[in-house]
């Protein structure tokens, strides 16, 4: 990478985290807002958004952490927006998607379906930062997942596995999680490139019928390389460059799903094809 790409990373880091803390967001109606937050079981899904959002969280995530920014731009839009935890290992709080992923992807349809039993909805969208955006794949594929979700947004997905050098590069950004990989996570070798998790995920297709899938990437990432193997191929799929969006901006693995708002638009514009606005530079501030 250019030195000055580098150097601005940070910049463009702090400039989109400052953008989701003090630009207004889009105002909801009272009729499709929920009442308060996500996770908030008493909401109801509206005609102009009929199906409730679950976040799944990346490796070393939380359902807090890693949706701080995006679940409110979104509940602030009308959606019903549910976060679950995933993938805990006995005794390690905190740092979550590190159990063995066929599991966690049991855990995702146990919430699914009280997501769906709560909001009286058919089918649910999924949008997934990293493995989020890979696990639930296993999910409608294997777990009879395919039945009830209508879409699935990953950002930054490892869909074709990773290295377990790109792995190490999301330890600087969890202090104490170096300790964890020492211990042993089997989530984390699941997602090496190679490994039988992910022979078995993608042998057969990327896709099941029924689903649309959209894959939003940056050409940044230093964990999940190269870059366009975050990419599907099939039916219903769109894949996405951020830079083709906006060149100018460098966000990498971890500020992509987690305060970059040009994502963001294009996460909405996934959730809500038929009104989808162009994503540019300027979705910074929209």
């Amino acid at each position: 990478m250019l030195p000055w790409k580098r150097a601005l990373r940070p910049l463009s880091a702090l400039l989109l985290a400052v953008a989701a803390a003090a630009l207004p967001a889009a105002p909801a109606t009272a009729a499709s807002a929920p009442s308060a937050g996500w996770n908030n079981y008493s909401c109801r899904p509206s005609a102009t958004h009929p199906r409730p959002v679950v976040l799944v969280h990346g490796t070393f995530g939380n359902s807090v952490d890693n949706w701080i920014a995006l679940a409110p731009y979104l509940v602030n839009r009308g959606y019903c927006v549910f976060s679950l935890d995933y993938g805990q290992l006995p005794g390690v709080p905190l740092f979550n998607g590190l159990g063995p992923i066929d599991q966690s992807a049991g855990q995702l349809a146990g919430f699914v379906d009280t997501v769906l039993s709560a909001t009286g909805a058919p089918k649910a969208d999924l949008v997934g930062h990293s493995q989020g955006g890979m696990m639930p794949r296993y999910y409608l594929k294997f777990l009879g997942g395919a039945a009830k979700v209508n879409s699935l947004t990953g950002l930054a997905p490892d869909n074709h596995g990773t290295t377990l050098d790109g792995l190490a590069n999301l330890l600087p950004y969890f202090p104490g999680a170096a300790d964890i990989l020492h211990k042993g996570a089997p989530g984390l070798s699941d997602q090496v490139a190679g490994s039988p998790f992910i022979t078995k995920l993608n042998a057969g297709g990327d896709t099941v019928p029924g689903v649309r899938y959209t894959v939003i990437a940056t050409r940044y990432d230093e964990v999940v390389t190269p870059y366009r193997s975050q990419f599907l191929s099939g039916p219903d799929v769109t894949n996405v460059l951020l830079q083709d969006k906006c060149g100018v901006d460098v966000s990498e693995h971890v500020t992509i799903g987690t305060v970059d708002r040009i994502a963001f638009h294009e996460v909405a514009n996934s959730l809500d094809p038929a009104h989808a606005t162009p994503t540019t530079c300027a979705s910074v501030i929209g």
